[in-house]
């Protein structure tokens, strides 16, 4: 059974949520606060993780920062703010997907399931992909660069796959947006795109600020550059 971990601290909406995930079949652990979190909280049991961004105690950002330190589990951020610092701010910690309270009911399940849909995908590949000292193992979901593990999150993970499946070609945004998102998340834009690409040369460039790997071809887009 699908494991979610919900970290909310309305009351109302953390009752209408738990009613509708688990009709939906999800085992579902709630906390209301940073610390019932904490106390709740262990590596590798959940398959997905609710957080909201506002808390008695917290934010749900100091939280992602915690689970991301041992686990790429998907992460959904719940803000009531939609202001472009948050969104980018949530995302660039480690965060895959967010939605601006109030929302549709619908919708939400809709970004539930293509996370773990995503997640799951992300393994289920047998080929293994290796160029410019990277090493990805599908099966397992891990990347090595010149041996060593990285630390991906979910979506890292993903759009490293996209690119090293793709080399030397060049990807624009719409295309790689396409492929990591499904078509009704107009609310991917550029940024996000660039924190995203940010991210990840962060932990596979040896020089992020002079990227060899994973370049910008200017007006066009992405490519994942291989010496022939």
């Amino acid at each position: 059974m699908t494991r979610i971990f919900l970290l909310e601290d309305d009351l109302s909406l953390v009752s209408g949520l738990s009613f509708a995930l688990r009709k939906q079949g999800y085992d579902l652990s709630v906390a209301r606060t940073i610390s019932e979190a904490r106390s709740l909280w262990t590596d590798g049991t959940y398959d997905l993780l609710i957080l909201d961004v506002s808390l008695p105690d917290g934010s749900g950002f100091d939280f992602c920062r915690r689970v991301r330190q041992g686990s790429s589990v998907p992460i959904l951020f719940l803000t009531a703010s939609d202001e472009e610092t948050s969104v980018i701010m949530g995302l660039d910690i480690g965060g895959d997907d967010y939605i601006t309270k109030p929302f549709k009911l619908g919708i939400l399940l809709s970004r539930i399931h293509a996370l773990l849909r995503r997640a799951q995908d992300a393994g289920s590949t047998e080929a293994e992909l290796a160029s410019n000292g990277i090493r990805i193992l599908p099966l397992q979901a891990q990347v090595y660069k010149h041996g060593a593990l990285l630390d991906l999150t979910a979506a890292e993970y993903r759009l490293l796959c996209l690119f090293m499946q793709h080399p030397n070609i060049v990807l624009t945004k719409e295309q790689i947006l396409s492929r990591l998102w499904d078509c009704d998340a107009s609310f991917v834009d550029d940024n996000t795109l660039t924190v995203y690409i940010r991210r990840l040369r962060m932990k596979i460039e040896d020089n992020p600020s002079e990227p060899r790997l994973l370049v910008t071809v200017r007006r066009m887009g992405y490519k994942w550059s291989v010496a022939p």
